[in-house]
């Protein structure tokens, strides 16, 4: 165990916020300054998940330690980004992609093995509430109330973000868009029902249809070029993309309605989503116009990680 009895400076304890993205291949920590909001320090290790819980658990302790010798000081609480969610009622891990993790009391054995307060949150909603403080949102709308940020790539996740705070819910799944039914004729999820968001929306999703109309097995960005060279087969998944996230994001709309929808990973920055999502949106919406921003996010990857030390923040 890390030992919290080492002299980091005093009244410096008291100047950073700590993040910790902990990710399916790598686990990254972030320092940002509390009074700027700069990074002061970004490391990454290798999350080894293959090696089991115990191991993730030491390699988090590793990277730690390797942070604070860094800067110079040892955290008094840490935000954790995780790959699912902490259940409310059990304490324990479910969801999570990285399985190893699942029916595990991450939070308490984190907290007794660093010795510090420890702050988990999806993954997806350290991404929605770095984009509204620092991110793309401010810019979008300075005024934003509710935020509602997605992340569409290997998988389809998201959060919420009511006036600067995460909207966790009673059972912890506030945002889980992803697991929604879209199609009911659709594919197998591996959460047990068919035709999730998931399955329709995400990469593998989009490359599984293209592959059913075409019979060629092709990655995201090549269907997006086939696309633009007026390819029927890839301009076909395009338009299905378009049209299924207007109907699945209108009821979003319906329900929350907020005012910016900042969409995130890698389905995400295909431009012909953003030119044609408002017309996509607007049947399916219970209002003659669109006022709801839909925007690209300005973090990159790093907003997983800022966003889990805003979990820790003031």
């Amino acid at each position: 165990m890390l030992n919290k009895s080492v002299n980091y400076g005093g009244d410096k304890m008291q100047s950073f916020d700590w993040g910790i993205d902990l990710g399916g291949t790598k686990i990254e920590c972030a320092v940002l300054a509390k009074n700027t909001g700069q990074c002061v320090l970004r490391q990454r290790i290798a999350t080894e998940r293959e090696q089991g819980y115990n191991h993730i658990l030491t390699q988090i302790q590793r990277l730690v330690h390797r942070c604070s010798e860094e800067v110079g000081t040892y955290p008094e609480r840490i935000g954790f980004g995780t790959p699912g969610t902490l259940d409310p009622s059990t304490h324990l891990m479910k969801n999570c992609n990285s399985t190893e993790l699942n029916g595990q009391p991450l939070d308490t054995d984190l907290q007794q093995l660093l010795g510090v307060k420890v702050v988990l949150a999806n993954d997806a909603n350290c991404f929605a509430l770095a984009e509204s403080r620092l991110g793309i949102v401010p810019v979008a709308n300075p005024h934003a109330e509710v935020v509602f940020g997605i992340i569409m790539g290997t998988g389809v996740g998201a959060g919420i973000v009511v006036n600067g705070k995460v909207l966790q819910g009673c059972h912890g799944i506030a945002g889980e868009w992803g697991h929604n039914v879209l199609d009911p004729t659709g594919k197998q999820c591996y959460c047990g029902k068919q035709g999730c968001v998931e399955t329709v929306l995400s990469g593998p999703g989009l490359e599984a249809y293209y592959h059913q109309l075409s019979g060629i097995e092709c990655g995201l960005p090549d269907i997006v070029y086939r696309a633009e060279q007026q390819e029927q087969a890839a301009q076909q998944t395009l338009d299905r993309l378009v049209s299924q996230f207007g109907l699945a994001v209108a009821a979003i709309i319906n329900v929350l309605d907020p005012d910016v929808i900042v969409v995130g990973g890698g389905v995400g920055n295909i431009e012909y989503l953003y030119q044609h999502a408002e017309q996509a949106i607007l049947p399916h919406l219970f209002n003659p116009k669109l006022a709801t921003r839909i925007v690209k996010p300005a973090l990159g990857d790093s907003a997983g990680v800022f966003g889990a030390a805003m979990l820790v923040a003031n």
